[in-house]
């Protein structure tokens, strides 16, 4: 299992949860216990270490109210264990969206999250989260939005050749598996403000050898783009439900320049939520609490701020 102690601004001791029998997922659980909470969900090809600047500055009581920040590695990601996806091996699992929205769901039990709560999302966590917000949206009160997606692809977005690539071809497969081709990528491409060599090495570290980059994989694998695939279903509900959120606060912070969840995604989500809080960025990728995280930080918590649970 790969450690946390090397990674920059990452100071966190990361718990750990048998999600399932034989499969355990780390997680961060980070300020006071009884701190409002905020959810916050990765995608692909990264991990909770996506979040480390805003777990910092919200669990901080110094700036005045302190939050508890739960922030899991899904499985197969991160610090999490990766387990095979044939069931000839135990344990195994099934890497699919609606894997995912239960395990966040025996997680938020297993911490006994019942009440009122922020859904912070990014990349595949915003279907996760809407996935899980499904059967639980009483529970979100807030919304933190972060280049992502929760409806269908849009009409006027084709997908990528690159994911595309990855999702219908063993060459693609080989390439992501074999060479950590999308992770690599992701680190380099995904921001303008080229990462910090010891930042890229933390994005890339839980993925070091092919069986550790089944993840990777599988999740580029489970686009969901018609009918048949197996996440559809998922996405479209997800979709319809999503402007039932429009009377509840929401902060936007968006990187223009990705490629894949562009201003179409946006558009999506600030039609679906006009009275969100939109900060959208000419000089920022897709992961963009790296490219602004001076801007992006402050103006999250001072939103959390304004907007109490309570």
């Amino acid at each position: 299992m790969t450690s946390s102690r090397s990674f920059p601004d990452y100071p966190f001791q990361p718990q750990r949860f048998q999600v399932r029998p034989g499969i355990e997922m780390s997680y961060l659980d980070e300020g006071p216990r009884d701190g409002e909470v905020v959810v916050m969900l990765h995608g692909n090809p990264s991990w909770s270490y996506y979040w480390r600047k805003l777990v910092l500055a919200l669990r901080d009581p110094s700036s005045g109210k302190a939050y508890r920040c739960i922030v899991p590695d899904h499985v197969g990601m991160g610090l999490s264990d990766k387990p095979s996806d044939d069931p000839a091996v135990q344990p195994h699992y099934a890497y699919t969206l609606q894997s995912r929205v239960d395990d966040v769901e025996r997680l938020l039990q297993h911490l006994g999250v019942t009440g009122p709560m922020t859904l912070a999302v990014h990349d595949w966590g915003g279907g996760i989260g809407f996935g899980w917000g499904l059967k639980h949206s009483e529970q979100i009160k807030r919304l933190v939005i972060t280049n992502t997606g929760a409806f269908p692809l849009p009409a006027a977005k084709p997908l990528p050749k690159r994911l595309r690539l990855g999702r219908d071809s063993a060459i693609g497969t080989g390439l992501i598996r074999g060479f950590n081709a999308f992770a690599g990528g992701a680190a380099r491409m995904g921001v303008v403000k080229p990462m910090p060599p010891e930042v890229r090495r933390a994005y890339l570290a839980p993925y070091d050898s092919w069986a550790n980059r089944i993840a990777t994989s599988r999740f580029v694998q489970d686009i969901p783009l018609a009918d048949g695939d197996l996440a559809w279903p998922l996405v479209q509900a997800m979709g319809r439900k999503l402007p039932e959120y429009a009377d509840r606060p929401a902060f936007i912070g968006w990187g223009l320049r990705d490629f894949v969840f562009d201003h179409h995604f946006l558009k999506g989500f600030t039609d679906a939520l006009p009275q969100a809080q939109v900060h959208a960025f000419d000089d920022a990728g897709h992961y963009v609490l790296e490219d602004q995280a001076e801007v992006l930080v402050p103006e999250i918590r001072a939103f959390l701020d304004r907007h109490p649970l309570s």
